[in-house]
């Protein structure tokens, strides 16, 4: 270990240096107060130092075909676009431009019509580039070192 002031490589003692702690050689321990003998960095304590290997966290989205089946569920019961956004309490607007495939509902939104009409709109997904950087392979490729504008 190292000196915290001058660098040299020296039996070290911790000192307070103007309200910090260092650790210090005895030479260097003149500028502060003595606290004692520095504890060498234990194994486990440099285990917690060590980043571990990120898992890929699955993300949650919305299935492709998303309004066409909200809109076969909601025909399939009887209701009316109308009826329907009443009943899940949303805009009738909103509705149609999500039946339509104009635009996907929010996660939450979705989860709400999918508890009410009993299907299913969101699944979640990996993403495959995560999943084989994990598995151990720390070796670079092309692609990770050129950006291709």
């Amino acid at each position: 270990m190292q000196c915290d002031i001058c660098g040299k490589e020296l039996p070290l003692v911790r000192a307070s240096v103007e309200g910090v702690v260092l650790n210090v050689c005895k030479t260097c321990a003149q500028f502060g107060k003595e606290i004692s003998q520095p504890k060498p960095k234990a194994l486990a304590q440099i285990a917690k130092t060590v980043p571990k290997a990120k898992t890929p966290e699955p993300i949650m989205v919305i299935v492709k075909d998303f309004g066409q089946i909200i809109k076969n569920a909601r025909e399939s019961i009887g209701l009316k676009q109308e009826d329907f956004a009443k009943k899940i309490n949303e805009k009738l607007s909103l509705v149609h431009i999500i039946e339509s495939g104009h635009r996907a509902p929010s996660l939450e939104l979705a989860q709400k019509i999918e508890k009410f009409l009993r299907i299913k709109l969101v699944e979640e997904f990996v993403d495959e580039k995560d999943v084989s950087k994990t598995k151990g392979d720390a070796s670079l490729t092309i692609g990770d070192i050129i950006n291709v504008r």
